[in-house]
């Protein structure tokens, strides 16, 4: 039976608070501590590096302990609920050390704030990933799930650019930025419980999160349908990290228009909202397989037209990223339904329910694909002899080019092939549901699947697919 909308809206909302904090602090906290805070860059990437390696650790650890939680509640709700006001408090501290505060005590005092944010952020996001899962056992129903779920983060990722439109306009940046985190901190914490409330956790799946953390790792890895889909995302998130880092050096240097970079993403995050209620009524009628082989050719081949915008070329520019957005909408949609179904049969092969897990693993890989995208671009900049805030050689100008065109169209290419081999169709994934149903009387009066003896049989029968 579908969610109705209401559930489904409900659930998503956190999302505009995640969308909100993740893209703000990626996109301003450095200049912000820098500029405002007085904190000296060195530190401040020192800082910003160290969160970053916590939050690889602090992930997959979360995303363990929530698929092990056992309570009246469920395994996903208690940590929502729990995490919202540590989440709230959180968002605010690393960007208001008390002013008396001098250098070195401001620098701790970020780090820490930092910490906290990435802690608060781990706990509540990595259970939110999980229990999205878990919302629908339907092949095309999770399309409308994670369709709706990654809306809502782009219209939290959109209102950044509001906010940063007033804080550009800011007298006094610090007190502007004290009332946007509260008022953002606030708005999330009460989303979370909201989603909390309204969420229902199967219970068949209380207790049947992995025994052993090591083992759970194994078991990711054991998975091959989850070894190509983590190999293609990461094909993809270097792409497309690449493109956005390279972009605000292609407007200021190639296009000549420093003007155009928000400009850009803006049509590009557009356009990807839009298309999705499109993707997800599209993916009603075919197979997610071929749509997302599809949709990553044709991205590819659109960020390949970004090699013929020169200097001026502003509307062919913004064309072609809005054409992009749109069509890597299909892999906002499509991409998580798809690894929502590799947990199914993860479930079938070991008789577990890792959904913590499986999310950690595919967030590490994003965060893995947007550190090489972060080098790539650092080095074909270095490399081509660019300088800042001066003319460009024609080395560094056909670099920024290739980085916004040709580099994302060879890893959409990849990812396209790589992904042709994809085995879990819905054919398939039905195979793998009817098996798992069959089992679903005795599981929800409450027996533990994982003391259910499995077969060779059914190892081999989960193998096939």
């Amino acid at each position: 039976m579908p969610l109705s909308l209401a559930r489904l809206a409900a659930y998503a909302a956190p999302g505009i608070g995640f969308g909100f904090i993740t893209l703000l602090v990626g996109t301003y906290f450095m200049k912000y501590a820098t500029d405002v805070l007085g904190i000296p860059a060195a530190a401040m990437g020192a800082i910003l590096l160290g969160s970053r390696l916590w939050d690889a650790v602090a992930d997959p650890v979360a995303g363990y302990l929530s698929d092990r939680t056992r309570s009246r509640f469920g395994r996903r709700r208690p940590w929502l609920v729990a995490g919202a006001l540590p989440l709230g408090i959180a968002f605010v501290l690393p960007w208001s050390p008390p002013p008396a505060f001098a250098e070195g005590a401001r620098i701790a005092w970020v780090a820490g704030g930092m910490l906290l944010l990435f802690t608060a952020l781990t706990i509540c996001r990595m259970p939110h990933e999980a229990l999205g899962v878990e919302l629908s056992r339907d092949y095309h129903e999770r399309n409308r799930v994670f369709g709706v779920k990654r809306a809502l983060f782009g219209v939290g990722a959109l209102a950044v650019f509001a906010a940063l439109a007033r804080l550009g306009e800011a007298a006094e940046p610090r007190a502007m930025v004290l009332e946007l985190t509260i008022a953002a901190g606030a708005v999330t914490a009460a989303l979370l419980v909201l989603a909390a409330l309204a969420a229902r956790e199967p219970r068949a799946h209380a207790g049947r999160g992995a025994v052993h953390p090591l083992a759970a790792a194994r078991d990711v890895l054991a998975n091959p349908h989850a070894r190509r889909l983590l190999s293609v995302s990461l094909l993809q998130q270097i792409a497309m990290g690449t493109v956005t880092t390279a972009a605000a050096y292609h407007t200021q240097y190639v296009l000549g228009d420093a003007g155009a970079f928000p400009m850009l993403i803006g049509c590009f995050f557009v356009a990807s909202l839009v298309s999705i209620p499109v993707w997800v009524r599209v993916g009603r009628h075919f197979e997610k397989k071929p749509l997302l082989v599809a949709a990553m050719a044709a991205t590819g081949a659109l960020m390949a037209c970004m090699l013929a915008v020169g200097p001026g070329d502003r509307t062919l520019l913004l064309a072609i990223a809005a054409a992009g957005g749109f069509a890597s909408g299909a892999l906002d949609v499509f991409m998580p339904s798809l690894q929502a179904d590799v947990i199914d049969w993860d479930e079938l092969r070991t008789g577990e329910r890792k959904e913590g897990v499986y999310c950690a693993a595919w967030n590490l890989v994003e965060k893995v694909g947007m550190g090489v995208a972060a080098a790539v671009t650092g080095l074909a900049l270095a490399a081509s002899g660019f300088v800042p805030n001066q003319p460009q050689g024609d080395a560094a100008l056909l670099a920024m080019r290739l980085l916004l065109s040709l580099f994302p169209l060879l890893c959409f290419t990849a990812g396209a092939a790589r992904f042709a081999g994809f085995a879990l169709d819905r054919a398939a994934h039905a195979r793998v549901r009817h098996e798992l149903d069959s089992s679903q009387p005795a599981l929800e009066g409450g027996q533990d699947l994982r003391d259910v003896p499995y077969s060779p049989t059914d190892f081999a029968s989960a193998s096939r697919w």
